[in-house]
């Protein structure tokens, strides 16, 4: 446990900041399986969860959630999947 007052702070600073980025991710994760299974299913609304999807990716790059080549690889992915169900 620190004993200096700064660090106190900083221990529920990163406490706070850390439940935030689990929940964002988390977030994250629930958009593209859902996506992924509109892809799967060819249901009518899959374009629009595609591009949900590659919202909330880009969100996560901004915040530094993943890396931003990770966020170019998962939209291409979602891209491939979305053209291979329309097809």
């Amino acid at each position: 446990m620190p004993n200096i007052k700064s660090a106190k702070k900083r221990v529920k600073v990163i406490a706070t900041k850390t439940m935030q980025n689990k929940a964002r991710k988390s977030n994250l994760k629930t958009v593209l399986k859902n996506a992924d299974l509109a892809c799967a299913n060819k249901a009518d609304n899959s374009e629009e969860a595609i591009r949900l999807a590659m919202k909330k990716v880009d969100q996560a790059a901004a915040k530094n959630l993943i890396h931003k080549n990770a966020a170019a690889r998962k939209k291409s992915q979602l891209a491939k999947k979305l053209n291979a169900a329309k097809a």
